[in-house]
């Protein structure tokens, strides 16, 4: 574990035992864990701008647009070659027979 000094400014320093002291765990429990969310909010959530929403969806449709349709031969070739999965256990018999009627649905 690593470990490193960091000096504070007095208010600061207050407001962070104070809040550690209402969570009832110890100083250095409360800064690891404000900064673990801190740090894994900057990884998980990106709030982009509508125009870089607008552009990405163009370049996806374009990509799209690029790789083509793939023929009915094609798709049952590849369907056929996939690696098979033991049901879930909690899936029951009409649930999958629902899920793959819905599928055949939106293929055909």
């Amino acid at each position: 574990m690593g470990r490193f000094t960091l000096r504070l400014p007095e208010t600061l320093h207050n407001e962070l035992e104070s809040r550690a002291q209402q969570e009832g765990v110890s100083l250095n429990q409360y800064v690891v864990y404000a900064l673990t969310r801190q740090v894994a909010s900057t990884y998980t959530i990106q709030v982009l701008p509508d125009e870089a929403v607008k552009e990405q969806k163009v370049r996806f449709e374009k990509l799209l647009d690029s790789l083509g349709e793939a023929s009915v031969t094609a798709t049952k070739a590849f369907l056929a070659e996939r690696e098979s999965s033991e049901q879930e256990s909690d899936l029951s018999e009409e649930i999958v027979a629902r899920l793959e009627a819905k599928i055949e649905g939106r293929a055909g």
